[in-house]
């Protein structure tokens, strides 16, 4: 099993541009053209017990998924929430596909430098590249992740899945359906997911919630149901196909 640290070993870089991402991942040696999972969700806000069906969910169903096919997993790389279990999950299970963390770099602790603000906060040491986009405020990666899953995936298939969540996911989803990529959203995991799995129910809520539920590339599953989101994940990889 690889050893899990929490120095950061994994190469970053700024980028500006679509030219600069391209470079950045040719640079750290990853291919592109391959399936790609992008995770978001909640940095915080999630209970020790909602923590721990998680983590069950992405070392059971997405680790497995991405390791058979070599898929990439991209989300916002920080040492927190459902990014930190990513990266946990990937170390428990020896996982060898890349795991790509792209966050703004005004809330981040990059290596060796200063902290930019009081809250800004670490990124998590089992991934495996970083991508320091412009912006100070949690949410100015949304975009960015957009773009970085769809300069990897290229001819290849891609499905966003969304776990909990605050009010920056719907910006994330809302990315990510905009750009014709597929949403598996994780009911029972909180926040954002279980308002779009509400509206999907057809039980009303938030306008931004009931927009996503609509939408036919809005998927939703059950987080407790075993093996369903590996499915459910699989299907939205087919469909992005």
């Amino acid at each position: 099993m690889n050893e899990r640290t929490d120095d950061i070993q994994a190469p970053y870089f700024r980028v500006l541009g679509a030219d600069d991402i391209v470079l950045a991942i040719d640079s750290a040696g990853m291919r592109r053209d391959r399936a790609v999972i992008v995770l978001v969700g909640g940095a915080g806000g999630i209970d020790g017990q909602d923590l721990e069906s998680l983590r069950q969910v992405l070392q059971n169903d997405v680790v497995p998924i991405a390791e058979r096919l070599d898929a990439a997993v991209i989300d916002g790389g920080t040492d927190s929430g459902v990014m930190r279990l990513m990266g946990r999950a990937r170390w428990a299970s020896a996982g060898r596909f890349p795991l790509v963390g792209v966050a703004a770099e005004g809330t981040v602790v990059v290596p060796g430098t200063a902290p930019p603000s009081s809250d800004a906060v670490d990124l998590e040491p089992n991934h495996t590249l970083f991508l320091l986009v412009p912006g100070n405020q949690w949410g100015d990666e949304a975009r960015w992740i957009t773009q970085v899953a769809a300069i990897v995936a290229g001819s290849g298939p891609s499905v966003t899945v969304l776990v909990n969540g605050g009010q920056i996911a719907y910006t994330d989803v809302s990315e990510s359906l905009s750009s014709g990529r597929p949403v598996v959203v994780l009911a029972g995991s909180g926040r954002t997911a279980d308002a779009i799995a509400e509206a999907r129910a057809g039980n009303g809520g938030d306008a931004r919630a009931i927009g996503i539920a609509a939408s036919p590339l809005t998927s939703v599953v059950r987080v407790e149901e075993p093996g369903a989101v590996a499915v459910a994940i699989e299907a939205a990889l087919d469909l992005g196909g």
